[in-house]
């Protein structure tokens, strides 16, 4: 009986569930890409960790390129796979929805195509190669917005202002575009015209936003790289579509099919598709365009009023990195080419979509740095409706990436402004901002040994071994995390100084970003969620909670969804950081950095809440900082090595064996000797003798002098707001800021009613209101009547007086007669 029972217990045992690392998936990538579990690991880290399994690349995919335009019809090419196997079941699919058809190449390469999307940013993707039975093999594709994309990428219309000016005065003639032939490997081409409209009742559910094909301009054209044409006016039912863009595809394709490989123009007015109507009388056509804007403008939502203010002067737009980003309209970097804001020299835009309408600000300036505002000029910034950027979850409008921006800001502005003669009525609603409540970030930095300067001012240097906090922030959940490894003298042997070599940060439930020292000479690597990012193709990232800039291969800026800032950077042989905050931190912050209060007595603030005196020891400040070793429950750095394993991962977050060299420990023969060099710098000081190195030296240096200048440029500047001029007559001067004088005059025939000057005051106020300009002689005129009047007596006098002694003389020869 027991030995009968004994093949049950055995099919018993085998059926329990049993430890995951036990089943034959786990050694498989397999639908498992980013899991660490099961007997090999399918994580990014597991490559420099050596726990890969081996069908990893198989499965966790690897492309080239990594991105394009947000338009679609670009191909990639999955790495590290080849599929000898069928050629016609290659199905990719975009966030779980989105189906593309690949293909196999003749070398057994998977390819893709990205499909039209109304979204930028990382977009995860599945690839099948069973023609849709199974999707296991995952990846990420980085849709970017159209204008972020190099223009070899695209389809380039030739003259693109004679395209969208065409039918208006004096503009006719053959339209021309090229492209590039061999990012389309056919004989012939198909050139189709889409158009982008949002449709269903504004900030509903029910608004959605759809690009359409509307109809082919030719078809089975060779593939010669130009195509010229004379346009005519589109069908009636095809001109309500005012904004599009073409598309070149093989002539394979049939007409209008979505997501195939293509190049698409960049989205433009469609003046030269327009009707008759606009051809016969385009400023007629335009102003009714116009008026109808307008109506519907004023019927939806006031969004300016969750706009932030604009920085008041170039030094602050510049500084405040955090909130506003160049725009690439108009960037000083590039030669200044400002199309829409001539005058201008640098224009920013507000980094973050307004939360509830996904507007954004825009912010201009002149070369003397001060603002250029729409109630001076046609050039001033103009806030818009839809962000250029877009804004998350995006897909929906007002939120699409370009296309929203487009109908809502840009084509009104053509009808308004540049078609017709009614600009006043567009900047009455997209009016500049002033910077009357701007109020610019705190700074706080860490740089060198490292060396810090808190938000309140505090100057400290605290060369721990480890990793640390060096900014928490309850308000928004804001982590900043630093870890500093001791540098090397020059001849090998470690320093008694440590640098900065990552930084890692997190907001909320954003994404995770590292920045970290990598390779010699050094330079920087950056991680998204512990995998490694390229910007050989894209330096702008949308990423979850931020965007990520690159501007070049020594700086990293990132700018979070809270209006907080950082930039990293190389400076030496160490990283420097830059953390920028709004004011609305005020009070909530924590950690290295401080306490941002406005009182610098607190900020050695331990965790407990206990509070070193300002004046503590060099030893004293070494404990404070040794406080703030991260836990390893809540560490943002990525350990995909096995030294950083070791040497931070599995031992204690600050290392109580490392002993650094304390400025009180410094003789005074050894300042003597670099104090000149150093020009009495004593971080400078305290770096050139603890690692032997004037290089380093002069390197904390210059990030100290970048944060001072940084810091000026913040300071607050004083803002008496716009002035109008007086009804009929004129101002000089467009400066708004304490002290600046504006003058003021009246036409011909006005006399001036109050003062002629104003003066901004430091109390924010003007010295004297706009004066007035009433009918009724000008004091110039007065006086010309009256000295005009006495020169006519005076005149008629002397003619009397002639006249009268004539007459005399007369007399007196006609008395003489006989």
């Amino acid at each position: 009986m027991k030995l009968a029972l004994l093949p049950w217990i055995l099919m018993l045992l085998v059926t329990i569930p049993g430890p995951k690392s036990t089943a034959g998936a786990q050694s498989s990538c397999s639908l498992r890409c980013g899991e660490q579990d099961g007997l090999c690991s399918c994580h990014p880290t597991c490559s420099g960790l050596g726990t890969c399994c081996e069908d990893f690349l198989d499965y966790c995919l690897e492309i080239s390129p990594t991105s394009g335009s947000m338009m679609g019809g670009k191909d990639f090419m999955v790495q590290h796979l080849e599929w000898p196997g069928s050629t016609d079941g290659v199905i990719c699919r975009f966030k779980d929805s989105i189906e593309t058809l690949g293909y196999i190449d003749n070398l057994t390469r998977v390819h893709c195509i990205s499909p039209l999307l109304y979204e930028s940013g990382h977009i995860p993707f599945t690839v099948s190669l069973d023609n849709g039975r199974s999707f296991p093999r995952a990846g990420t594709w980085l849709a970017a917005h159209p204008y972020k994309v190099s223009e070899s990428e695209k389809s380039q219309l030739v003259n693109e202002t004679r395209w969208q000016y065409y039918g208006t005065s004096n503009t006719t003639g053959n339209l021309s575009l090229t492209w590039n032939t061999s990012v389309l490997p056919t004989p012939t081409v198909t050139i189709e015209l889409w158009g982008y409209e949002e449709t269903g009742k504004p900030y509903s559910e029910d608004w959605t936003a759809k690009w359409s094909y509307l109809y082919t301009l030719t078809g089975n054209t060779p593939n010669s790289g130009v195509f010229t044409f004379t346009p005519k006016p589109a069908s009636p039912e095809h001109q309500k579509w005012k904004v599009g863009a073409l598309r070149i595809s093989s002539s394979k394709n049939y007409p209008g099919q979505q997501d195939v490989l293509a190049l698409w123009t960049n989205d433009h007015a469609l003046a030269w598709h327009l009707g008759d109507d606009f051809r016969a009388d385009s400023v007629t056509w335009a102003r009714e365009q116009c008026l109808a804007w307008e109506a519907l403008e004023d019927q939806l939502p006031n969004f300016l009023t969750e706009l932030p203010d604009c920085p008041c002067t170039l030094a602050q737009a510049r500084a405040d990195s955090g909130r506003f980003f160049t725009d690439y309209g108009c960037d000083i970097e590039q030669g200044s080419v400002c199309t829409y804001h001539p005058g201008a020299v640098h224009c920013v835009r507000s980094v973050q979509a307004s939360p509830r309408y996904g507007s954004g600000q825009q912010c201009c300036y002149t070369a003397a740095g001060t603002q250029l505002l729409t109630s001076d000029s046609t050039s001033g910034s103009t806030p818009d409706r839809g962000h250029d950027w877009g804004a998350p979850p995006y897909r929906t409008p007002p939120r699409v990436p370009g296309m929203s921006h487009w109908l809502y800001d840009v084509i009104s502005f053509y009808y308004c402004c540049l078609w017709a003669p009614e600009c006043p009525r567009y900047m009455k609603r997209r009016p500049s901002s002033d910077c009357r409540t701007y109020r610019p970030p705190r700074l706080a930095s860490a740089f060198g040994d490292p060396h810090f300067v808190t938000f309140d001012g505090t100057s400290f240097s605290f060369s721990g071994s480890g990793e640390y906090v060096l900014l928490e922030a309850r308000l928004t959940d804001l982590r900043v995390q630093g870890r500093a490894e001791p540098g090397r003298m020059p001849n090998g042997t470690q320093a008694r100084g440590t640098g900065l070599t990552s930084v890692a940060v997190q907001e909320g439930n954003s994404d995770v970003v590292e920045v970290r020292l990598a390779g010699s000479p050094q330079a920087l690597e950056v991680l998204l969620n512990q995998k490694a990012l390229s910007f050989t193709e894209q330096n702008w990232m949308d990423l979850k909670g931020m965007f990520l800039s690159v501007a070049s291969e020594d700086k990293v800026s990132i700018m979070l969804s809270s209006g907080a800032g950082l930039e990293v950077s190389v400076q030496g042989h160490f990283l420097s950081v830059t953390v920028l905050l709004p004011e609305k931190f005020l009070t909530h912050t924590r950690g290295l950095l401080g306490t941002l209060n406005d009182n610098p007595k607190d900020d050695f603030t331990l965790r407990d809440e206990q509070v070193l005196p300002p004046d503590a020891s060099d030893q004293q400040v070494f404990q404070f900082g040794a406080n703030w070793a991260v836990p390893n429950t809540s560490s943002l750095f990525t350990y995909d090595s096995s030294f950083l394993v070791s040497k931070f991962l599995n031992q204690p977050k600050h290392d109580p064996n490392f002993r650094p060299l304390f400025f009180n420990e410094i003789t005074l023969s050894q300042v003597e000797e670099v104090s000149r060099l150093c020009e009495k710098d004593r971080f400078c000081i305290l770096d050139a003798l603890s690692t032997g190195s004037m290089s380093v030296g002069n390197a904390t240096r210059t990030a100290l002098r970048l944060h001072q200048e940084r810091l000026g440029s913040l300071q607050p500047v004083v803002s008496c707001g716009w002035l109008p001029p007086p009804s009929n007559g004129h101002k000089e001067g467009l400066k708004y800021l304490v002290n600046s004088t504006v003058r003021f005059s009246c036409h011909s025939g006005y006399s001036l009613v109050g003062s002629e000057t104003s003066k901004c005051r430091a109390d924010g106020t003007w010295s004297t209101p706009t004066p007035e300009c009433q009918p009724g002689r000008s004091y110039t005129v007065l006086l010309s009547i009256i000295f005009g009047g006495l020169a006519i007596v005076a005149l008629i006098s002397i003619i009397y007086v002639l006249l009268h002694r004539r007459r005399k003389n007369s007399m007196a020869m006609w008395s003489s007669q006989p």
